[in-house]
């Protein structure tokens, strides 16, 4: 099945190019010039990612961002010339997986799409959701392979990353993880690491979690290695 992208840039050079590559990968790609477009393109359509920039016409791409994931948790990744630590972080939590600047390589940015849709899309419709096991605690409850997730017994919704990252670390409890291995496992980009793509990811799913963001439990800072689980709870 060919993997439909959104591509939501107002500089058309730019848009060919990322197409032109995206589609040597096989992806179907539509294109929109500004977010008010874009957006009415995404809700009529089924697409399996979204790239965007940030400054765009008639509405911007994290107010865009903020309205999708709304109702859906797609892989969305901002490519932008907004590239400071405080646009980094804006975007990460208004929803982002990803953020690459401007100028990028092709090549770069292909890589983090068809890792964005792999890690998506791994085990989804194959059955395989519906195994795995359930932990609990009494606060925070994760079904592994029907990918639901509990705190005080209502569900929450999680983007993707931070739900990858959630079973990642639950499944391994008495690893540590270093904010590298983190960024290659989740992101899947060797030798590529992004120290505020993940610290962004880990403060937003500690704040649904934990009980207290301030002295998390479940995910445990070792200082000078990195974060493992806190494993307090049972499996059944």
């Amino acid at each position: 099945m060919n993997r439909k992208i959104l591509l939501i840039e107002d500089d058309a050079d730019i848009c060919d190019l990322v197409a032109i590559y995206l589609r040597r990968e096989g992806l179907l790609v539509d294109i929109a010039p500004d977010a008010e477009q874009g957006l009415d393109m995404f809700r009529r359509n089924d697409y399996d990612l979204l790239i965007t920039d940030i400054l765009l016409p008639r509405m911007d791409g994290l107010q865009l961002v903020e309205r999708i994931r709304r109702d859906s948790d797609i892989p969305i990744i901002f490519m932008t010339n907004k590239k400071t630590s405080q646009d980094i972080v804006n975007g990460l939590q208004l929803g982002g997986d990803d953020y690459i600047t401007k100028p990028f390589e092709p090549e770069v940015l292909v890589a983090r799409v068809l890792a964005g849709l792999r890690r998506y899309y791994t085990g989804r419709g194959t059955g395989k959701k519906e195994a795995g096991k359930l932990w609990e605690d009494g606060w925070l409850k994760v079904h592994t392979g029907r990918l639901e997730v509990f705190v005080d017994n209502k569900p929450i919704t999680l983007p993707a990353k931070e739900l990858q990252l959630l079973l990642l670390l639950l499944e391994h409890p008495n690893q540590v993880f270093s904010v590298r291995q983190l960024y290659e496992k989740i992101w899947s980009l060797d030798g590529v690491s992004d120290e505020r793509t993940v610290m962004v990811h880990i403060h937003h799913l500690r704040k649904k979690i934990e009980r207290d963001a301030a002295k998390p439990a479940y995910i445990v800072t070792i200082r000078g290695f990195g974060y493992k689980f806190g494993d307090t709870g049972r499996i059944s």
